[in-house]
């Protein structure tokens, strides 16, 4: 086996090179292996490497490696808002032995999840037994799927939205300060999708208002700067777009990666290919 560098665009046999599992577009310069054919990401969201690919280039992500630690997170970002896990983080910090008489009940709440797909349905899933229901909302309408156009009559009625939208020239800065401003008192926005789907400043100004709360694990910009608003909001959790990034996920990813190249190899079809920007 040779022993390519991280870059493989700077090995020396680089114009043999067929397939690439890249780490992330730094320094990826893919026009430099003529006999490239296959680029397959380890990740679910393409955004950051779409543009990077070559003409007659295959693209392929990760769909289905990441949506059960997706689904996880999102749940367990639900639960910690709702049962105030951050203020009672802060309350023993403080040694402090103090009731809090605002905790929630997730049964019966209604959870709009917004780019529902693979993940989409892996949240509905694992929230059913909690006793929710269930808005989903994709591009296009189908069978038991809203469309997008018809947020502004859901957003009002949903006491959860989950975004999960992949970043593409549509969806950037969809959720804007008029759809945000439909979400009714007290809702609850997780963000696991991208962050640049939604308007920072409009979220900040929501937030800060005290009209909803939000749990954060994609945010714009990436990585959220020390003096940004957000991080001093106690209306909003934020972690460091990681939810997909567990042990397990990083596993299937490879997994299915080793499976490509076995396709590619045998002139099998292959998975997941990307077309208009998913």
């Amino acid at each position: 086996m040779r022993d390519y560098p991280a870059d493989v665009t700077q090995a020396a046999d680089r114009e043999l090179v067929e397939v690439v599992i890249p780490e992330g577009p730094d320094g990826l310069e893919l026009e430099h292996l003529p006999a490239l054919r296959l680029v397959q990401t380890r990740t679910a969201g393409v955004d950051w490497i779409i543009e990077l690919i070559p003409d007659g280039v295959t693209l392929c992500d990760a769909t289905g490696s990441r949506d059960a630690a997706m689904a996880e997170w999102v749940v367990a970002a639900i639960l910690a808002d709702y049962k105030r896990a951050r203020t009672y983080v802060e309350l023993q910090s403080a040694h402090r032995w103090e009731h809090i008489d605002d905790l929630l009940d997730v049964v019966g709440a209604r959870v709009l999840i917004l780019g529902y797909g693979a993940i989409g349905r892996a949240v509905e899933e694992r929230l059913k037994p909690f006793g929710t229901s269930f808005l989903r909302v994709a591009r296009s309408a189908r069978a038991g799927v809203h469309p997008a156009t018809e947020l502004p009559e859901l957003l009002p009625v949903a006491d959860v939205i989950v975004n999960l939208m992949p970043l593409t020239d549509e969806t950037r800065g969809m959720l804007g300060p008029d759809l945000l401003a439909l979400m009714h008192d007290g809702a609850l926005f997780v963000n696991a999708g991208r962050g640049k789907t939604v308007d920072t400043d409009a979220l900040v100004a929501e937030l800060q208002a005290g009209r909803i709360r939000a749990v954060l694990d994609v945010v714009d910009p990436e990585p959220l700067p020390a003096e940004h608003p957000l991080w001093s909001l106690p209306s909003a959790i934020i972690s460091p777009h990681c939810a997909g990034d567990t042990i397990g996920a990083e596993r299937a990813a490879w997994r299915l990666a080793g499976e490509q190249l076995h396709r590619y190899a045998a002139g099998e079809q292959l998975r997941n290919v990307v077309t208009d920007g998913y």
